[in-house]
């Protein structure tokens, strides 16, 4: 029963807690430290790249060709290339009647929207960001069944007025102090 009070608790190490301090200690102050932690461990060399036989080589497939190029009839036109392509493309048709450049379009004037176009994108935009719009258009939409109201009679009640519950509230403070109850009003 002494060992066992004179022993103090080892926290999961092979060593005592004084032990442990000391240890500690003697590590803290020693001007070597510890060896590297990797001391026995060997490394091998890496092993050489494994090579088709020759007569594998000829039967390799080719490597795919690049798509990224501005041979991939997919490729982005930049905005100038697009705008030299526009041009040319109105300097060719110039004697055509029938020709209607995509510059010279109805809601464009001089590179702007006109005033219409612009109020048009305005109320898309802020029917977008209230999320009034009757089509489910984001993923985080809800579906639009549960966007109907049971009785659309209640989406036009607006409730009672703000000054009317406010005048009520002081009323019922004017007689929370007196001592009055409610049902004495009603007599």
């Amino acid at each position: 029963m002494i060992t066992g009070c004179m022993g103090s608790p080892r926290y999961g190490t092979d060593k005592t807690a004084m032990e442990q301090l000391t240890d500690d200690l003697g590590q803290s102050v020693s001007l070597t430290g510890d060896g590297p932690k990797n001391k026995g461990v060997k490394y091998s060399a890496r092993p050489g790249l494994v090579l088709p036989s020759t007569a594998a080589k000829e039967t390799l497939v080719e490597p795919q060709q690049s798509i990224a190029s501005t041979a991939n009839p997919a490729w982005i036109e930049s905005p100038e290339e697009t705008r030299a392509r526009l041009v040319k493309e109105a300097d060719e048709n110039s004697d055509n009647p029938n020709y209607r450049s995509p510059l010279a379009s109805d809601k464009v004037e001089g590179g702007r929207q006109t005033t219409e176009a612009q109020s048009k994108a305005y109320r898309e935009a802020r029917a977008l960001q209230k999320g009034t719009y009757s089509d489910r258009r984001f993923i985080s939409d809800p579906p639009t069944e549960y966007r109907q109201v049971a009785d659309p009679t209640k989406l036009d009640d607006l409730g009672e007025p703000e000054l009317k519950k406010a005048k009520k509230k002081k009323k019922e403070a004017a007689i929370a102090g007196t001592g009055k109850q409610w049902w004495n009003l009603l007599q």
